[in-house]
């Protein structure tokens, strides 16, 4: 990033605290985000029976999401580094809201299909504009907490959704619950209106700098980390569509049950991925490259998750939700630092960019995990094998992050180095 002068200590005082309240907003808004895309997956066991949905079709209810959502990753990435992306992101915000409530008043699978795609479109501008908010207003020591903190909030929000989701889906039916979660989390936007970040950013200094799509798929890293993610978010997707309905009809929990017993692996995950970049963190602090930390984590964060496959295999519940838990911690590993590998290496003036191409293709998995999940279970009668494929994905992560992944460090963009020159710097 560029300097900028020495503030005085009044001046560092009001910066802290805008940050302070920036990292606040973006961390509940990625919550609210999460809570708000697995919300079907909390509704699903009794939509399903009202609506009179085979598996198949609900599966691809819960995919429909995905395919928006990935399809507009370039469209959003273009956005937050071409426009304001504190706008972008509060209009997203606002129709993903608004989609959110619209849901409640749906009577088939047409109009509920419609939605989702919305959402879908809604949802695709956030971790674009998370990363190209870290990027250009947070010096380097302040990513990494704030990265975790992005991605605790992004299982919390399942968790939540699930716990609290259970309780009045059970008590109040699913309808309801649409509209409590869409109304309740507009106060968000006139708080973020007010904590937005503002004045130029280091990426503004050259606008023309900005690589190309071109010139960023030409970078190794960048496929490492878009194939990876695909694998790693197989694995949460699956969780995150799937869990819910394999707690109640395979392991026939109730819906309290359910949200208690399904919130688990997402609490967990969280714990694990604040825990993994604190640990990050403390290595590199006392002297550990960046290269064999992140290569670490996001390689043995996936081996780990791929135990998930014993979780069908065992009888004992106890046993079964131990392993899930495990699973869980070492996706957390894992989440604690994909994000850091592409912000470190794409920089401010790609890092928009770069992370919509790599939530492009990281997010197709959640159009392909529901629907493959759905289809199997159709045709076997059970989720065993939908376990397997789900860890053999993330093994497959595992080793494109052990083997593929170079030196971590900023990428050398030649569009920057000529708009240097042009400059005179």
């Amino acid at each position: 990033m560029a300097s900028t002068p020495a503030l005085c200590p009044e001046d560092q005082l009001r910066a802290s605290r805008a940050i302070r309240c920036t990292t606040i907003l973006l961390v509940a808004s990625v919550v609210i985000n999460y809570i708000d895309r697995g919300d079907l997956s909390v509704a699903a066991p009794l939509l399903k029976q009202e609506m009179g949905l085979s598996a198949s079709k609900l599966g691809v209810l819960l995919a429909a999401f995905f395919w928006t959502y990935s399809s507009c990753q370039l469209l959003s990435g273009w956005l937050v580094d071409r426009f304001n992306v504190n706008w972008v992101l509060a209009a997203g915000f606002f129709l993903w809201s608004s989609a959110t409530v619209c849901t409640a008043l749906i009577g088939g699978f047409a109009s509920l299909l419609v939605l989702r795609l919305l959402m879908g479109v809604a949802e695709s501008v956030a971790y674009p504009a998370y990363s190209k908010i870290f990027a250009t207003r947070f010096d380097e020591n302040q990513r990494g907490v704030a990265n975790a903190l992005i991605d605790a909030g992004s299982k919390c929000g399942p968790a939540l959704g699930l716990l609290a989701g259970g309780f009045l889906v059970a008590r109040y039916g699913w309808r309801p619950f649409f509209v409590l979660l869409g109304l309740g989390a507009m106060p968000w936007l006139p708080l973020w209106i007010k904590w937005m970040p503002r004045g130029p950013s280091a990426a503004d200094t050259c606008p023309d700098a900005q690589p190309t799509v071109a010139e960023i798929v030409r970078h190794r890293a960048a496929w490492v980390t878009f194939i990876g993610l695909f694998c790693g978010n197989y694995f949460w997707y699956f969780l995150l569509t799937w869990l819910p309905s394999y707690l109640v009809q395979e392991r026939h929990f109730s819906l309290r049950a359910m949200g208690a017993v399904g919130a688990l692996p997402f609490v967990t995950t969280a714990c694990a991925t604040s825990a993994a970049a604190w640990l990050s963190y403390r290595a590199i602090a006392a002297g550990a490259t960046p290269t064999r930390v992140r290569k670490t984590c996001t390689s043995a964060g996936l081996g780990i998750a791929a135990v998930i496959v014993v979780v069908p295999v065992l009888t004992d519940e106890r046993a079964s939700i131990a392993i899930l838990v495990l699973a869980s911690i070492g996706y957390g590993i894992f989440t604690s630092s994909i994000w850091a590998i592409t912000q470190t290496v794409a920089g401010p003036i790609a890092a928009g960019r770069w992370s919509g191409l790599q939530n492009f293709i990281g997010n197709l998995s959640g159009v392909v995990a529901p629907m493959i999940t759905g289809f199997v279970v159709d045709r076997t009668g059970h989720f065993f094998w939908p376990f397997v494929v789900t860890a053999s994905v993330a093994l497959t992560g595992s080793m494109v992050f052990l083997f593929g992944l170079g030196t971590v460090e900023p990428a050398k963009w030649r569009s920057q180095a000529e708009c240097r020159l042009s400059s005179g710097k």
